[in-house]
């Protein structure tokens, strides 16, 4: 089975590599030494200290798994193309208006592994982030969402 591409920034991979490297050089180490002294405990079939750390212990390895695979397909994306045609790319960071209140908002489209509607950096995946993904300024677009059916209209790809 092929692994599915994770799209990153430069900086979500840096995160996605800091956090790998404290798991590894920190983390492990930590859970190693909690390990120890629940041991040293005696009786390790009654021993909630070792099976706490044991359970934190198998967090950390399948989480290190997991970023190594998003690590090792990452495709990185810098939004440069945008710039150049006024086209919503991942990487883009795009002014829409809400057709209905005249609001306007500002999204980075992003992939899935970065995406933080709080920080306004939205998945490619998301209703809005699909619906805009590929589209000019000046264009409105219909983006079905849980709430019920929305017009946007790209203002301004940065």
């Amino acid at each position: 089975m092929a692994n599915k591409e994770t799209i990153l920034t430069a900086e979500g991979l840096k995160k996605l590599e800091n956090e790998l490297e404290n798991l590894r050089s920190v983390r492990r180490h930590e859970v190693a030494e909690r390990l120890k002294l629940a041991i040293s405990y005696g009786d390790i079939s009654e021993n909630s200290e070792y099976d706490d750390a044991k359970s934190e212990q198998a967090f950390i390895e399948g989480r290190i798994l997991e970023l190594e695979q998003m690590i090792n397909t990452a495709i990185i994306i810098d939004g440069k193309a945008s710039k150049k045609k006024n086209v919503v790319y991942l990487g883009s960071t795009v002014v829409v208006k809400d057709m209905e209140t005249e609001e306007e908002e500002t999204y980075t489209i992003v992939g899935t592994t970065e995406a933080d509607p709080f920080k306004n950096k939205i998945s490619n995946e998301s209703p809005v982030g699909a619906a805009i993904l590929g589209r000019k300024v000046n264009t409105v677009v219909q983006v079905n969402t849980p709430v019920g059916e929305l017009s946007y209209k790209i203002l301004k790809v940065k």
